[in-house]
């Protein structure tokens, strides 16, 4: 038998690692062409409290129809860029206390948790305090809110406006949440326009609205669009709406949408590389009693 030298045999390993690697990934050609991404997901039960303790096996990721593989599932630790929009038209000038005391309770239980921004939209769109974690600061914004006489709001204007903010800001985590008082809407966007800030950047809008009382009606044009903002914006991005019968609620909601976020999931699956990227994305549990809630757009 002929004896190979060293150098010879080291060629010989290096040509069987480099034939295994090729038998490796044409064995798993997706795996090999695939790209990781990561969405923000709530998880409820039937009583709507957070599933806690899920694991990848629990949750079923559709893009475009096909199914993808679930990486991983961790609960979400970075901070949430929370951008608070409360209603301060002339319609919420009965009910401005209920307002400020659930936003002082609300501002306590994050307790520096997540960055928060208060923004009114009486009239036109203003920051009150800008993102902080400070509880004085946010607590010395309750003093800024009151309702501007004979005016109505300006939504639409301040959702994209709080959309193209945080973006700016580059936030990891951003939310929009709402609070409306069913007042008369003035601005002039289309909800098109509302749905196309919210669409290329990943952030989720969650709606609090008062039950209508008779106080706008229903068929004027800025009402439908601001309507069909908040319903096609929240189900598009994973929010919630929810309908508030009084603002004495408003406390007891930002207390679940806060618990719903702070037990929120980062979920991981893969991906293949292709030219044209998926148009819809769903994200579903094949555990009972589950509802999932995530943006439908990748």
């Amino acid at each position: 038998m002929m004896k190979r030298s060293p150098a010879c045999l080291a060629r010989l390993a290096r040509l069987l690692l480099v034939a295994a690697a090729v038998v490796a990934a044409a064995s798993s050609p997706l795996r090999a062409q695939s790209e990781e991404r990561s969405i923000y997901v709530s998880a409820v039960d039937k009583a709507g409290k957070p599933a806690t303790a899920l694991s990848p096996s629990d949750f079923i990721v559709r893009e475009g129809g096909m199914a993808r593989e679930v990486l991983r599932v961790q609960p979400a630790s970075e901070p949430a860029q929370i951008a608070l929009l409360v209603d301060t038209s002339a319609a919420i000038e009965p009910n401005v206390g209920d307002m400020r005391r659930a936003l002082e309770r609300f501002f306590k239980e994050v307790g520096g948790k997540h960055e928060v921004a208060l923004i009114a939209y009486g009239e036109r769109p203003t920051v009150l305090v800008d993102y902080t974690r400070d509880l004085k600061r946010l607590q010395s914004g309750l003093g800024m809110i009151f309702p501007r006489a004979n005016s109505g709001t300006e939504l639409l204007d301040a959702i994209v406006e709080a959309a193209r903010g945080l973006q700016l800001r580059k936030a990891e985590r951003p939310v929009i949440v709402v609070f409306n008082a069913r007042g008369q809407e003035f601005g002039e966007r289309s909800h098109q326009s509302v749905l196309d800030a919210l669409k290329p950047f990943p952030v989720t809008l969650h709606a609090l609205v008062l039950s209508r009382r008779g106080n706008a009606a229903p068929d004027e044009r800025q009402m439908q669009e601001l309507e069909q903002s908040i319903a096609e914006g929240t189900r598009l991005t994973g929010g919630r709406r929810e309908e508030l019968l009084t603002t004495m609620a408003l406390g007891d909601q930002l207390h679940a949408l806060l618990e719903e976020l702070d037990n929120q999931y980062r979920l991981t699956y893969a991906r293949p590389k292709t030219l044209i990227p998926p148009d819809t994305l769903e994200v579903t549990s094949n555990r009972p009693g589950i509802t999932v809630r995530a943006r439908r757009v990748p």
